[in-house]
């Protein structure tokens, strides 16, 4: 046996364990992953190509170019199309604050990887360092792209299909496999993006959120498609750099309060 071979292979006590300790999550949780951790660490290639997937340009790939596409489809005639994608592209933010809102109000849920009690089997390539500290649920990159994806079904049916099936299986799929979620993580940020994205039907709230972009748009398209191509950015990493200003934002605001008092 090579030594890849025996870095490959679990301990079947670990894998026991790992086993045992999924009694005390909810039988849908505890069946899938444990269908999916059975598979870790059995082959480098497809543990790194899960790895892989979950880079930011796998997980969007399927989902952002698909907004341009669909903006430019049937040119200036598609108004109301415009309008709604729009609308998805700027609900997003609205669908991660209401995410991070349950996240941070919610009791707190430890991640798997994270979770000494499941004895989570890390697949090659992964480690338990990412995303210390932060809730599992809800899944804001199941609220993002959802929130998208529902918006591209209202205006293309197949493209819609094809951006839901790609956030799920491409998207968020592969981190319950890592251990960042639990399946009810993902189920729970997808309503919330789903539902967000539907708001778009109603013909008042769309206009309040989009009215002045469109404006911008008929009125300066240079700008504008400067600034959509930016956001479009921000978009593909899920606001990662938007979420870490925050995160900056309070800690300043902490030393702030801190040195008055």
């Amino acid at each position: 046996m090579t030594d890849r071979s025996k870095r490959n292979i679990v301990p079947p006590a670990e894998r026991e364990s790992f086993r045992g300790t999924l009694a005390n999550l909810n039988p849908f949780d505890a069946g899938i992953i444990s269908f999916f951790n059975h598979f870790a660490r059995r082959s480098w290639a497809f543990d790194h190509l899960v790895v892989l997937s979950s880079s930011y340009l796998f997980r969007v790939a399927g989902i952002v170019p698909l907004i341009w596409w669909a903006w430019f489809r049937d040119g200036e005639e598609s108004t109301k199309k415009r309008d709604i994608l729009a609308f998805g592209m700027m609900s997003c933010l609205f669908s991660l604050a209401v995410a991070r809102i349950l996240s941070l109000s919610l009791p707190y849920r430890e991640r798997p990887l994270h979770d000494p009690s499941l004895h989570f089997v890390l697949p090659h390539g992964q480690t338990n360092h990412a995303l210390i500290g932060w809730s599992s649920f809800p899944s804001d990159h199941a609220a993002v792209y959802f929130t998208v994806a529902t918006c591209l079904f209202l205006v293309s049916r197949r493209a819609g299909i094809f951006a839901m099936a790609w956030a799920l299986l491409v998207t968020t799929l592969p981190r319950v496999y890592l251990g960042f979620h639990y399946p009810t993580d993902i189920l729970a940020g997808a309503l919330i993006g789903v539902l967000m994205g539907l708001l778009s039907k109603i013909e008042k709230a769309r206009q309040a959120v989009t009215g002045i972009l469109m404006w911008w748009q008929k009125r300066a398209a240079g700008s504008f498609y400067a600034a959509f191509f930016l956001y479009s950015m921000q978009l593909a990493t899920a606001f990662d750099s938007v979420r870490e200003f925050g995160v900056f934002l309070a800690a300043v605001g902490t030393h702030a309060i801190q040195l008055l008092h």
